[in-house]
């Protein structure tokens, strides 16, 4: 494999940022068109560096392998919301939500809400694609800013995510440097709290100041045509109990879903005995499309569906294989590794791990691969300074985990976008959680609050 400079592959990183940065936030243009536009411009260059076309190709094939499953869990997660919404879950949520939830400290309860599920169930898109979409449904129908409301829901999902030992990128943090599970979990709170504490404040002043302009008449009429429109009773949300209980015996996310769907259609079958299995069918391929006659309710609960989640598809597919070519040529590792070993301090070392974190978000726009890649490429260095691996996987998390969320050409970040249909940049700034978690994370770095070190 040929050898690029540092300086020539700090040019074509930092090109790559530009256009797609350009692309998204100065066009505003769906950030698929930048990242395939990217991707054609490395491979000329690969190409005309001397590259192999096979190295390029398997480039591709590497990266898009390592989002197969995801790819697969949204394409079921587009199906679940769908059957949900017709099964009358989500608007069953949505009207025990109204009467349960005061409008001046909703915000702040879908966070501390969404981060109790989180936990429970280790899955951040589950959480939103579920209880987040009820959530999302009641704060615009209240008149709440349904960016600050996505932001709420998806902090309190990733506090969930990050906290769960079901939670598959807390697992591989802690896989990928060779540390305890528990242990890591009980050293990610020096950063996980603080930030958490933060995000609550904030989430808690805003809210009062969304509550002061609720409509609460709508409210009421919002619930009068959900009660008349679908399926609200108690007992139709034992799917949600049903996940709760995957989620205990650790069942994996791809039959989670597949047991979920089936138990939700048998729902939507009791809820209406004359619907069609060729309905159903529609229902699962193309979302479920609500008829209420109220535009408002309409909007939020036309929603789900295979068809919805294949744009998602299309930009994970694109950004894999342009990371997969970045990897597979040796570009981000080019980088990496000289930082790695020119570190002499904790706290820098902390910063460098989360700048490379966010680095590999930003490149190459997946979460798993911003743990493994500078997990492996500063492991070594920590061992040097006699810092502990849950030092190192913390950082991990801090950098990696929280960040795919915020990135608008991300994994994690486009499937959030087209759940709640804000785009990335407009719910970003509220994403409070992931904001605050690296920098309570550096300051720990810079001043040895929670620090640990080998025996």
């Amino acid at each position: 494999m040929k050898k690029v400079s540092i300086l020539e592959t700090s040019t074509v990183l930092v090109l790559m940022l530009v256009i797609m940065g350009l692309g998204v936030i100065k066009f505003k243009l769906s950030p698929q068109t930048p990242v395939l536009l990217v991707l054609g411009l490395i491979t000329m260059w690969a190409k005309l560096r001397g590259f192999e076309w096979e190295d390029i190709n398997q480039g591709i094939k590497n990266g898009i392998e390592t989002g197969i499953i995801p790819i697969f869990i949204f394409i079921l997660v587009g199906a679940l919301i769908s059957v949900w919404i017709a099964a009358g879950i989500i608007p069953t949520l949505m009207v025990i939500g109204f009467k349960l939830i005061n409008v001046a400290w909703f915000v702040p309860s879908v966070f501390i809400v969404c981060s109790l599920v989180g936990t429970a169930v280790g899955s951040a898109f589950t959480v939103m694609s579920t209880v987040g979409i009820a959530f999302f449904g009641m704060g615009v129908t209240m008149g709440v800013n349904p960016a600050l409301v996505a932001g709420a829901i998806i902090s309190g999902a990733i506090f969930g995510d990050k906290c769960s030992p079901l939670s598959e990128s807390t697992n591989l943090s802690a896989a990928v440097v060779d540390a305890d599970l528990f242990d890591h979990i009980k050293n990610l709170m020096w950063s996980t709290v603080p930030a958490f504490v933060g995000a609550l404040i904030l989430f808690t002043i805003m809210g009062m100041g969304e509550a002061k302009s609720a409509d609460m008449s709508k409210i009421n009429q919002t619930v009068a045509i959900l009660e008349q429109h679908f399926n609200v009773n108690f007992w139709v949300i034992i799917p949600i109990a049903l996940m709760f209980i995957c989620a205990w015996m650790r069942v994996p996310a791809v039959p989670t879903l597949f047991i979920n769907i089936g138990v939700s259609v048998i729902f939507v079958f009791i809820g209406n005995p004359q619907i069609t299995v060729t309905k159903i069918a529609s229902i699962i391929e193309n979302g479920f499309i609500s008829k209420t006659g109220n535009i408002d309710v309409d909007q939020l609960l036309t929603r789900g569906g295979i068809a919805s989640m294949m744009g998602t598809v299309a930009l994970i597919v694109v950004t894999l294989s342009l990371g997969g070519i970045l990897v597979h040529l040796g570009l981000i590792e080019q980088i990496m590794a000289p930082i790695a070993q020119r570190l002499n301090s904790d706290g820098k070392l902390i910063l460098a791990v989360i700048a490379s974190a966010i680095g590999v978000n930003l490149f190459i726009g997946e979460q798993f691969l911003s743990v493994i890649l500078p997990g492996k490429a500063f492991k070594p260095t920590f061992e040097r300074s006699g810092l502990a691996n849950v030092t190192l996987s913390r950082a991990l998390e801090d950098g990696g985990t929280v960040i795919n969320y915020i990135v608008p050409w991300g994994v994690a970040g486009t499937f959030a976008a087209n759940t709640f249909h804000v785009a990335t940049l407009s719910y970003l700034p509220f994403v409070f959680f992931s904001l605050l978690s690296p920098v309570f994370s550096i300051l720990s770095g810079f001043t040895g609050i929670g620090i640990k070190h080998r025996n």
